[in-house]
């Protein structure tokens, strides 16, 4: 068969099919063709050869904001994916109702980088990110008729609802954000995404509101608002969210992530179901840098390979229903994601400033995008220049309080 494109003898990791082999994969009119060894290719198939390399589903971020341009948190979705081997870029939030349709024709539509978006409850997005304003903080910018008109115009590219809550991004609206989500939510058939930061209100507060399917981002931050007590035992009310079904992601960012707080959920068993970067301006130089850099934190603290990629793969591709990414059965999307696991000394930095030294990190070496080799990680030096190493470690004191 004349296929696109081959992927030859990599180690093939697809948590989907429970699959760690070395394998081809062919890609053909931008699904996945077929899996197998040895596949046959005739005159017009590029071969790729990728031995020695770790071939993925394409990895999917399922929390960024790449509303370039349009808000104040917005980076490039194009150079972020080439740096991190991400395929498809989820936006939580960064547009509301009031200027999605701007998002999505300059952004969007213009994106090789797949992006789908979580659409805010709130008309502006995350508009006044660094200008202390919470875009919750005002009741009357919240439009729930408008957001459920927005998703149903929207459906092919919106994934779901975002909604933050808490000190500085709901101020003293408290929970009303969270309900009038949950109820576009509800109206529109989709998950809901639930940032927290400081209190009011609680963690507990705003998990125990969360239904079957509904995504709780920074899900491993500090304290205050951490999943765990004084003790480092977990909350009641947070195991019990899980069994109810409510799905936990970490969205790094800024001010959201501590090895503290990784540290003792995961001795106590509870891995998230999801790990996403949280990627954005104030994060981009530090703490987060890229995805990679954010799977790597959770391979020091002990996850193993196959763990830490079905978090970025098949376990964000179901949070987002989406089974069609995430995975590299043939009909699948064509996205596949190739890395090499290094091994040395590198030092990984938290939210809190606490550095870690770990032994491995994921470095990512190229890209298929919808079926097309896109892009290897030598392709684009800029990209990589632009990249802080991974090895290095931010020194700038992080504001916590924010994404």
């Amino acid at each position: 068969m004349v296929y696109d494109l081959i992927l030859r003898s990599g180690r093939v990791i697809d948590p989907s099919q429970t699959l760690d082999a070395t394998m081809d994969v062919a890609f053909l009119d931008g699904k996945v063709a077929a899996i197998g060894s040895r596949l046959e290719s005739e005159a017009g198939t590029v071969e790729q050869d990728v031995s020695g390399l770790i071939v993925t589903p394409g990895l999917l971020d399922l929390h960024t904001h790449v509303y370039w341009g349009g808000t104040s948190l917005g980076i490039d979705a194009e150079a972020f994916g080439r740096a991190s081997g991400v395929t498809t870029v989820v936006d939580t939030g960064s547009a509301g109702p009031g200027n999605f349709a701007g998002f999505r024709q300059h952004i969007i539509e213009k994106s090789q980088v797949r992006i789908l978006a979580l659409l805010n409850v709130s008309f502006a997005g995350i508009y006044g990110f660094g200008s202390q304003v919470g875009e919750n903080e005002e009741i009357k910018l919240l439009s729930a008729v408008r957001s459920v008109e927005v998703i149903e115009a929207n459906r092919d590219v919106i994934a779901g609802v975002k909604v933050r809550v808490g000190k500085y991004a709901s101020g003293n609206s408290g929970l009303a954000p969270l309900d009038m989500a949950l109820e576009v939510a509800d109206e529109t058939c989709l998950p809901l995404m639930a940032h927290i930061d400081f209190p009011p209100p609680s963690y507990e507060e705003v998990v125990s509101r969360l239904r079957r399917g509904d995504i709780l981002t920074h899900a491993f931050r500090p304290f205050p608002n951490a999943p765990i007590n004084s003790r480092g035992v977990i909350r009641a009310a947070v195991r019990e969210a899980r069994e109810r079904g409510v799905l936990f992601d970490i969205g790094h960012g800024q001010g959201s992530f501590a090895f503290k707080t990784a540290r003792a959920m995961l001795t106590e068993g509870f891995q998230p179901d999801t790990i996403s970067s949280d990627i954005h301006a104030g994060s981009i130089d530090g703490p987060v840098f890229d995805q990679t850099t954010t799977l790597s934190k959770f391979l020091c603290l002990g996850m193993s390979l196959n763990e830490v990629i079905t978090a970025s793969t098949l376990n964000a591709a179901s949070a987002l229903r989406q089974p069609e990414l995430g995975s590299l059965k043939p009909g699948s999307t064509g996205d596949a994601t190739i890395l090499t696991l290094e091994e040395g000394s590198f030092d990984y930095i938290d939210c809190m400033n606490e550095v870690i030294r770990g032994g491995q990190r994921l470095v990512a070496r190229g890209v298929v995008l919808n079926g097309r080799w896109w892009n290897s990680w030598k392709d684009d030096r800029e990209a990589a220049a632009k990249r802080a190493p991974i090895s290095s470690h931010s020194k700038k004191q992080s504001n916590y309080n924010d994404e």
